[in-house]
């Protein structure tokens, strides 16, 4: 399984200089955000050539930060994308109320959205072991999956260190072992600020 990071999205840009919550709702990516994920869509492609497994769909969390990044990633590798709350941020700030099923509906109609309730996003902070435990419920399913090792999930930087133990910048990439010990089994393919 591939692990990424969303782009770099408005957030980022000010929580990284002020260490502040901005107060934006559901934040959108930046102008170097869409080249994060373009040139990811462009390493993404040349892992399909060099490795056993080939991504063949992809899975986002319903963010519209991550949204927009699989968008990117979809249309340079021609994947269906769907979506899964469960790989979600880990809701701390106000960039964690995400935008109504129906907003998303209305973006990206050819999404299914049909399987997650209107108010999809943690009604309150979750806590780190809440995130843990979901992070640890989806290794499970991921285990379940036939063809784990062909899935690209788009996720965040809270959930993937919940997740791998793994710290990953914007459009970080990681291979991501299901059958590993939690919370491990991520390894950086590649660092985006590298």
């Amino acid at each position: 399984m591939i692990l990424i990071r969303h782009a770099q999205s408005e957030f980022n840009v000010i929580y990284a200089k002020t260490r502040i919550d901005p107060g934006i709702r559901d934040p959108r990516i930046t102008d170097h955000g869409r080249n994060q994920a373009h040139a990811a869509a462009e390493r993404l492609a040349r892992l399909r050539e060099s490795r056993p497994n080939r991504v063949t769909r992809i899975v986002a969390s319903p963010y519209w930060r991550t949204l927009e990044t699989a968008e990117i990633v979809s249309a340079a590798l021609d994947l269906p994308v769907s979506v899964d709350p469960l790989v979600g941020e880990h809701a701390a700030f106000t960039s964690d109320l995400g935008s109504p099923a129906a907003d998303l509906r209305a973006q990206w109609p050819e999404i299914d959205f049909s399987h997650m309730e209107e108010e999809w996003w943690p009604q309150s902070q979750e806590e780190e072991r809440h995130v843990q435990d979901r992070a640890a419920r989806f290794r499970d399913q991921a285990r379940d999956l036939a063809d784990y090792r062909d899935v690209l999930i788009v996720s965040h930087w809270g959930f993937i260190r919940a997740l791998t133990g793994v710290e990953t910048p914007n459009c970080g990439i990681l291979s991501f072992d299901p059958h590993a010990p939690h919370p491990t089994g991520g390894e950086l393919l590649h660092d985006e600020a590298a």
